[in-house]
């Protein structure tokens, strides 16, 4: 009798979900295309008045307001990630503390943060009117309580920046002016809350908790959505680099 594979057995293989995130990373890269391709045209009116570009105001970086201001907030939060999961790939005890499973899901989301940093890095790079003094800095990070060598504590963590990374693009969304820039970043939070399944998956195998009702409302069946405000004040913590948000309010 021949084989016949549920839908429900592929999601919950391990090959199947593995392939499935490497799907995700590259349909982010071809993307990362469409925004570079578009000309200054397409985005006319969307750029916020001087008095708000990024920049340094008072001595320290501000994030700034309008398209630029989001496209920014979402760097630095792709910074952290990046930084976060290339020092847990790259970690002493990397392959005695995870499982060859999930050493190959943290490898893949190590490499979907790292297009995501870079692709916003070139992105404002090519837009910012003054990338010199306007794009953000390479950030420092913070990691006081993390235990890199414990596998609860990296998964946990990763939960957290997962989590909050979803919430960050869905609360962010509304200001933002541009289609374009829309449509992107609701692309990639589709694959931020994938990575935050994935992890939650890895922590509570075979569970409901891939769409936990802490980050997925009963109500409505969405995911939270957070002011930057909010979420700068949450992830603070992990920035040992300081900045300002005062106009993504």
């Amino acid at each position: 009798m021949k084989n016949v594979v549920t839908v429900k057995e592929q999601l919950t293989s391990g090959t199947n979900r593995r392939s499935f995130l490497k799907i995700s990373g590259l349909t982010l890269a071809a993307t990362g295309l469409i925004l570079t391709g578009c000309n200054d045209d397409d985005d006319r009116g969307t750029t916020p008045g001087s008095n708000q570009l990024p920049g340094i105001r008072n001595g320290v970086f501000d994030l700034g307001g309008g398209d630029f201001g989001v496209l920014t907030y979402a760097y630095a939060l792709e910074q952290l990630e990046a930084d976060f999961y290339t020092k847990v790939v790259n970690g002493d005890q990397f392959g005695s503390i995870f499982n060859s499973e999930e050493q190959q899901v943290l490898s893949d989301l190590y490499a979907h943060e790292v297009i995501h940093r870079e692709f916003f890095k070139a992105a404002l790079s090519g837009a910012l009117p003054n990338p010199s003094s306007q794009l953000l800095p390479g950030l420092e990070f913070n990691y006081d309580g993390v235990n890199f060598n414990d596998r609860l504590s990296v998964l946990n963590t990763a939960k957290t920046l997962e989590d909050t990374g979803v919430a960050a693009y869905n609360g962010a969304g509304r200001l933002i002016t541009s289609g374009d820039y829309l449509l992107l970043a609701g692309k990639i939070v589709s694959v931020e809350a994938r990575h935050a399944s994935a992890i939650r998956s890895l922590l509570n195998p075979n569970s409901k908790d891939f769409a936990g009702d802490d980050v997925v409302s009963a109500m409505n069946g969405l995911d939270q959505a957070l002011a930057p405000a909010q979420i700068i004040d949450a992830a603070g913590g992990f920035f040992a680099t300081p900045f300002t948000a005062q106009f993504l309010t």
